[in-house]
Parts: C-alpha cells; sequence; structure tokens
C-alpha cells in the first residue's frame, strides 16, 4: 500500500478518472505494480509511453533480421541508428543487472490491457519528432554538450543498487534530477519533458472511457498532473522545426574558400601551392583512415577512406564514411546472426566492435568525425601557407 501511494496519482476531471502510474523503465517492481492495479482497477483505457515506432518494436522481436544495412547508409541513417543502439545499451544494461527486460512495465500495461478488455492508447510523440525538435533547439555547444554526456553513460560501467533504482521512482527525487539536468541544458527541457508532457497528457484526456490508466516514466508525473487542467494542440507539438539554411551555406562556404586560398596561392607561388595540395590530401585522408582503423575496419575499408576523404570534404553532399561504411559491408558483410546477435552485444563497449553491423556503424561515424577533424587542420595549414606568401 505504501508503494502505491508513492507511485499513483489519482486525478477526477469532467467526470472521468486518470490514475497515473509513476514507473522505472528497468524496474521489476514497476511492472507489477502495473498488473496489479490494471487488474484492481478495471479501467475502460490504459495508455502507455509509447510511440507507434516503439510499439512495433516490442510487438516484433524480430525486427533487426530485416534491417538492410546499405539502405541504412544510402539514407544517410548510421548515426542516427548508432545514437540510437548506444542509449538502449545503458537501459538493457541495467535491465541485466536486474535479469528483468527494460520496458517491462510498458510490455505489462500492453498485456494487461488486453487482458481486462481496455483500449489500449499509445500515447507519447513519435521519437523521431521529439530528436529534430530537441536537436533544433539546443544549439551546437548543447548539441556537443549532450552528445558528450549520452556517449560518457553509455560507456559508463557503473552498477546502481535495486534501492538506488526504486528511489528514481520518487517524484521529489525526480524533480530534484529535473531542475539539475536544466541547470545544463535549459534548453532541453521544452521538447524533452515539458512538451511531452503536454503530449501526453492530451492523450490521456482523449483516452476513451470513465476510467483511464496511464503507465508512464515517473519523471512525467509532476508535469502531466499539471497540463492535464489545460487545453494542447497535438498538431502544434507534432510539428517538425524547419531546417535552418546557415549550415548548408556554411557547408558550401567552406570548401569555396579552402579551393580559392589554394588556387591563389597557386598564382602567387606553384611551389606553396602544392604543398598546400599535398597538406589537404594527407591530412584528410590520414584522419579519416585513422577512424576506419579505430573502427576495426577492413584494409579496403581503410584505404576507401583515405582516398575518398580529401574529396568528400569539398563537397557537404558526400561523406567519406558513407563510402568507408559501404566497402566494410560489401567484404565484411553481416550474416543473419549478427542481427540476431545485435540485441546482447550492445550491452557491452566490446560487443559495438565486435557484432558486424555496429562496426559498419562506427566505421561510418569514425571516418566522418576522423574527416571534419583533418578538414579543420588541413584548412588551417592551407590558410596559413597562404598567408606565407603574401
Amino acid at each position: 500500500m505504501s508503494e502505491e501511494k508513492q507511485n499513483i496519482t489519482r486525478i477526477v476531471q469532467n467526470n472521468k478518472e486518470y490514475i497515473l502510474i509513476g514507473t522505472a523503465h528497468v524496474s521489476k517492481h514497476s511492472a507489477d505494480l502495473v498488473k496489479d492495479i490494471i487488474e484492481q482497477e478495471q479501467p475502460d483505457a490504459v495508455c502507455v509511453e509509447l510511440d507507434e515506432q516503439r510499439y512495433r518494436s516490442i510487438q516484433d522481436g524480430s525486427k533487426w533480421k530485416d534491417m538492410d544495412i546499405f539502405k541504412v547508409i544510402k539514407e544517410k541513417k548510421a548515426t542516427l541508428l548508432l545514437m540510437n543502439l548506444a542509449i538502449s545499451s545503458f537501459q538493457k544494461r541495467i535491465a541485466k543487472q536486474f535479469n528483468i527486460e527494460a520496458g517491462q512495465e510498458m510490455i505489462q500495461g500492453i498485456k494487461s490491457a488486453e487482458e481486462v478488455g481496455a483500449s489500449l492508447v499509445l500515447a507519447d510523440r513519435n521519437i523521431q519528432i521529439t530528436f529534430s525538435r530537441v536537436w533544433a533547439g539546443v544549439g551546437f555547444k548543447g548539441k556537443m554538450m549532450l552528445l558528450t554526456q549520452v556517449m560518457t553513460g553509455i560507456f559508463s560501467n557503473e552498477t546502481i543498487t535495486e534501492e538506488e533504482l526504486e528511489k528514481m521512482k520518487s517524484q521529489d527525487s525526480i524533480d530534484s534530477i529535473l531542475r539539475e539536468f536544466t541547470e545544463y541544458f535549459p534548453r532541453l527541457k521544452k521538447p524533452l519533458i515539458d512538451e511531452r508532457d503536454q503530449y501526453l497528457a492530451e492523450k490521456i484526456k482523449q483516452a476513451p472511457g470513465k476510467k483511464i490508466i496511464a503507465v508512464l516514466g515517473a519523471a512525467h508525473v509532476p508535469g502531466i498532473t499539471k497540463e492535464l487542467e489545460k487545453e494542447h494542440d497535438l498538431d502544434d507539438l507534432n510539428r517538425v522545426p524547419a531546417k535552418s539554411k546557415l549550415p548548408k551555406i556554411i557547408g558550401w562556404s567552406i570548401p569555396v574558400l579552402i579551393v580559392s586560398i589554394i588556387l591563389a596561392t597557386f598564382w602567387l607561388n606553384p611551389e606553396a601551392g602544392w604543398q598546400q595540395m599535398q597538406r589537404w590530401l594527407v591530412w584528410n585522408g590520414t584522419f579519416s583512415a585513422l577512424g576506419v582503423i579505430v573502427g576495426l575496419g577492413h584494409p579496403l575499408a581503410v584505404l576507401t577512406a583515405l582516398l575518398a576523404a580529401p574529396i568528400t570534404s569539398l563537397n557537404p553532399l558526400m561523406a567519406a564514411g558513407w563510402f568507408a561504411g559501404f566497402v566494410q559491408a560489401y567484404v565484411k558483410r553481416p550474416q543473419v546472426s549478427d542481427f540476431e546477435q545485435l540485441s546482447e552485444d550492445v550491452y557491452t563497449v566490446k560487443g559495438f566492435w565486435r557484432n558486424k553491423v555496429t562496426r559498419i556503424l562506427l566505421i561510418i561515424v569514425l571516418a566522418n568525425l576522423g574527416s571534419t577533424l583533418g578538414t579543420i587542420i588541413a584548412g588551417t595549414d592551407v590558410v596559413r601557407l597562404f598567408m606565407n606568401n603574401l
């Protein structure tokens, strides 16, 4: 009863009763609580903190077997897929520590809704829309800080006790964490927390019937409790921000500037111009190739990055990592077993390099990062040689 009081919020509004269950996404106690409350209350509808994409992932456990790695590379989704896998690995490691299934409370909510004959409502916003709004709102510095924090958390070997895990469900503790979180990422809280609170609240209000149970991460319960009293426009919350033209302008301006400086240097001093060309080829190719080596790529993939990077660095529509990834995928084509093992291999850092699928993704990302670093160093060298010959 004490656990129910702590993690259950009951609201009566407009002749409807809302029962919000605050959960930790990797807690067996949360899953048990969801089962007990749904069986006791016999609701008309059960809302779960899932969108259609994540719901399908739960329903189709073999989805990795159908993934076309070449299509992923062509559609420029390698980085996004790698980040999704890496983020999911954090929850899975904790879940494995306690011998439970990540998201078990949502799975239980789906199962229990079916057992009691309640309508199932997928109440969360599409994850891609949330990522787009987050990415558009944090700025360059925020993006770098966010990526650093995510990667640090992913590859951390820290473990937590079950008591600490259960404390994560305390609304007071969650509020404290969110206040600290927004001090570092003030612009991130709006799309990641506030907007989703509004979206979830509106979907919960629209759920059919008089008694509604909502299975939610505990972090959202305080916000949703407030937002249930307001009206929200789901179309507005689903709107993807228009892409800024500035990155495209910068992306083309830099190679035009580099080529112009090299041509001008050739006119001033042909010998210095050849030096610039050599530096550009060496710095770009070498760092991109090193990225593939760090990713344990095939020698042909290393050679591809070495040759492609100096050219792709001058064209924002291409990237050395894509070419290296294609070659790696061709010579070390993933087998069905790699896709079947993918969900297990993302538990560990070693697994990311061992699995042929994630190794291809790592090679793409690392080759591109190496090429970017090479472009910065080579570009600085090109400008220095130009200035020396004025």
